[in-house]
């Protein structure tokens, strides 16, 4: 298995969209990337305190590679919002792709570069090494399976789209 972190703006619908990607073992939100130890949705908020609302995405690859995954993280987000996707605004909000294994490091700096030809502005997307992540409080996991009728500023139709989605490796057997 290997993990990848992802800040999409609001984390309730990022998980609900790597949920639905074959290959993706486990989701969990939780704050990340802070300047606060073990902090609460609240001072996440309204207490500026540096974190992102992030994805921790688990994933077997064997059926999924890396590459993949992330170039469907650039489909679900405005990578060159600055703050903000969608509606929510805010540091929390930011876009951002958290590694734990320095070899990735590469592969995410190379898929920015090439993605930033297709903007004139500059991205907004950290890419940096996983310091720390906090998992949030049990009633935003899943939230959206919880509160089907929850906000999210994702559109519909990226949940159908992912849905169907195969990777080269999946293709292949």
């Amino acid at each position: 298995m290997h993990t990848i972190y992802f800040a999409a703006g609001c984390f309730w619908g990022a998980q609900k969209y790597f949920d639905r990607v074959p290959g993706v073992i486990s989701t969990r939100v939780g704050y990340a990337n802070g300047r606060t130890d073990q902090p609460t949705y609240e001072q996440v908020k309204h207490q500026h305190t540096g974190h992102a609302e992030t994805v921790e995405v688990v994933f077997d690859p064997d059926l999924l590679d890396l590459d993949e995954l992330i170039s469907l993280y650039f489909k679900a987000i405005d990578p060159v919002a600055v703050n903000r996707q969608g509606e929510d605004i805010g540091e929390q909000y930011r876009t951002g792709i958290y590694y734990t294994d320095p070899a990735d490091e590469k592969l995410i700096r190379d898929m920015l570069t090439e993605l930033q030809k297709s903007f004139s502005e500059p991205l907004a997307v950290e890419c940096e090494p996983l310091r720390q992540f906090f998992t949030a409080e049990e009633y935003h996991q899943k939230y959206l399976e919880k509160n089907p009728e929850g906000y999210c500023h994702l559109p519909l139709k990226l949940y159908e789209e992912v849905r169907s989605f195969r990777s080269r490796k999946q293709a292949r057997s």
